[in-house]
């Protein structure tokens, strides 16, 4: 079912304002459809009631959907009818009293110290572009936290100085400084050597088969997936989101603080970095196994 003008300037709101991505702006639009679907012709988006609202997530669940799913959608519908109360179209929010599912606490997947070393012994015995695209993708995203999408949207010129620091386009736009290893600033180079070589013009430091183009998530992930096999390493175990957080359960398996790594990864809220702190208490957990007297 399609959305109505309130809700189509809900999303040009998301892009405009909070610099949504596509994909971002394409999940809520389903939501605010299927939420509309649900509806029917009872009632509108705009004049939807609470009791409306939970009978629609009270659905999800008994159509065994799961709790993120269900969770998701509420906060889309939440943020729908905060804009609209905000823009005076609306004097409630109906979403803003029905209580969040409970999700299950997960542990982010990381890999192992040795299993990195083993992806990245792969790459540099990958011939050609490929290679030295593997390389240099790896050795960033492991080196500094980044999100593919920050990775991938970098410009050609993000790495021709020699300064220690990257800058870097988050989420909602905000912009954070992070530092770059030597390694990485030597595959980056190695990789804009190789491309100079075509005598086209290149926007994009990781640029896709058309160097115009930055590279795609999709191809990117498909090159992750080469490199893990020829590690041995089972290539459903392997994203570059499991890379950032590989980098962030390292650094603070090595002592990095949790406002450090908030800053580095670029959270705007400390509660999301938390997720690690698995790796503090096992970190803790030896310590006391290690140090204290009565330990065996």
């Amino acid at each position: 079912m399609t959305i109505d003008s309130q809700a189509e300037a809900f999303l040009e709101m998301l892009a405009a304002e909070r610099g949504a991505a596509g994909n971002t702006l394409a999940a809520y639009r389903a939501d605010l459809e299927d939420f509309a679907a649900y509806l029917g012709g009872r009632s509108t988006l705009r004049q939807a009631e609470s009791a409306e609202l939970a009978g629609y997530i009270a659905g999800l669940k008994d159509a065994g959907m799961s709790a993120r799913t269900q969770a998701r959608r509420l906060s889309a519908l939440r943020q729908f009818y905060l804009f609209l109360l905000r823009e005076g179209a609306r004097a409630d929010n109906p979403a803003a009293e029905l209580e969040m599912p409970r999700l299950p606490k997960s542990l982010p997947k990381y890999l192992a110290e040795s299993e990195v070393d083993a992806l990245l012994a792969a790459a540099r015995d990958m011939p050609g572009l490929s290679g030295l695209k593997a390389v240099a993708g790896l050795e960033m995203l492991y080196a500094s936290g980044l999100r593919v999408s920050e990775l991938l949207a970098l410009p050609a010129q993000a790495l021709t100085t020699d300064a220690a620091m990257l800058m870097v386009k988050g989420k909602g736009g905000k912009e954070r400084m992070i530092p770059l290893s030597g390694q990485a600033k030597d595959a980056a180079s190695r990789m804009r050597a190789e491309l100079a070589k075509t005598k086209r013009p290149v926007r994009y430091l990781f640029p896709g088969r058309d160097l115009r183009a930055a590279m795609t998530r999709q191809g990117f992930a498909l090159l992750l997936k080469q490199v893990a096999l020829k590690a041995g390493i089972d290539p459903a175990r392997l994203s570059p989101h499991v890379l950032r957080h590989s980098f962030a359960s390292h650094m603070l398996a090595h002592g990095a603080d949790l406002r450090s790594l908030q800053k580095l990864l670029g959270h705007a809220d400390i509660a999301t970095t938390e997720i690690y702190t698995h790796v503090l208490a096992e970190r803790l957990r030896s310590l006391v196994q290690a140090h204290h007297p009565l330990a065996e």
